[in-house]
């Protein structure tokens, strides 16, 4: 029965990003239920393509991608998939009218990790964050808003800005895997191998910005997304805050965390803030 297929693969969905990301699985809890799936449904599929491009050293990754390419495609088309996951992303997607291109970009910047190491230009760069990070956003948004597309509009260069911040504090947090373990380099004109005080800042200013003009966007959010969504903006905040305290000899050398009992704390602070409405 199909039915129970679907449900089968949302359960699937919902199991990846509690396994996989324990700050997006508590933002996402703050949700309302009525779009908590579809936003599983999505962290699900790119989480599986992000996993193939980064962690699957011991096998070819380029014909898992190629594989997971084209299951992606058949699934879109034919509105269903023997891959759980696309399964239940490919419902989302039609769920709500969301833009082929948003995918297809995902998609191009998940195949550049494939090959590409160094971003030598803002235009590469900039490119490559609105595939890996941006459109992620736009999806999210075409769920939050409920396929509103006169809101969706009004949204979507804040939605950008907030996925744009997300992706460079990963980034910055990741400095040290990134380059040690898959020789890669994100931030164009910056030698990581003398990362200094002055290069850092630069970095965190634009994150910054980033950040201000999301936060502006998730002040629009209808009500059954803004609470969630400002739960993960406070989340990588605070990361930001504990990046910028970190010498940037050390951002190489180690892996930043928020620890779990500081997330709880977050979590009470950002809710006292939404209730007494000061976001």
């Amino acid at each position: 029965m199909k039915t129970l297929f679907d449900s089968v693969s949302r359960q699937c969905s919902k199991l990846v990003t509690q396994s996989y990301s324990t700050s997006f699985s508590m933002a996402t809890k703050m949700l309302s239920e009525s779009i908590r799936q579809d936003i599983y449904n999505i962290y699900g599929f790119v989480r599986f393509a992000d996993e193939i491009v980064d962690t699957f050293h011991d096998y070819n990754k380029k014909d898992l991608f190629d594989r997971f390419s084209e299951d992606l495609e058949h699934a879109l088309i034919n509105k269903i998939s023997l891959n759980p996951i696309l399964n239940s992303f490919q419902e989302t997607y039609h769920k709500y009218d969301i833009d082929k291109h948003l995918v297809d970009a995902f998609m191009k910047s998940m195949h550049l990790d494939l090959h590409k190491q160094t971003y030598l230009t803002e235009e590469e760069y900039k490119a490559y964050i609105y595939g890996s990070a941006d459109v992620v956003g736009l999806m999210c948004l075409k769920v939050f808003v409920k396929g509103d597309q006169q809101k969706y509009d009004e949204l979507k260069d804040s939605a950008m800005s907030l996925g744009s911040a997300f992706q460079k504090v990963n980034f910055l947090r990741d400095l040290k895997a990134d380059f040690e373990d898959l020789s890669r380099t994100y931030f164009p004109n910056t030698d990581l191998n003398h990362l200094d005080e002055t290069s850092k800042q630069i970095i965190i200013q634009d994150i910054e910005a980033d950040f201000q003009k999301g936060l502006e966007g998730i002040k629009k959010l209808p009500l059954e997304a803004r609470f969630g969504v400002f739960m993960a903006y406070r989340y990588y905040n605070k990361l930001l805050e504990k990046l910028k305290d970190t010498p940037a000899i050390k951002i190489k050398s180690a892996r930043i965390r928020v620890p779990n009992y500081k997330k709880v704390e977050l979590l009470t602070r950002s809710y006292v803030k939404y209730q007494l409405n000061l976001i």
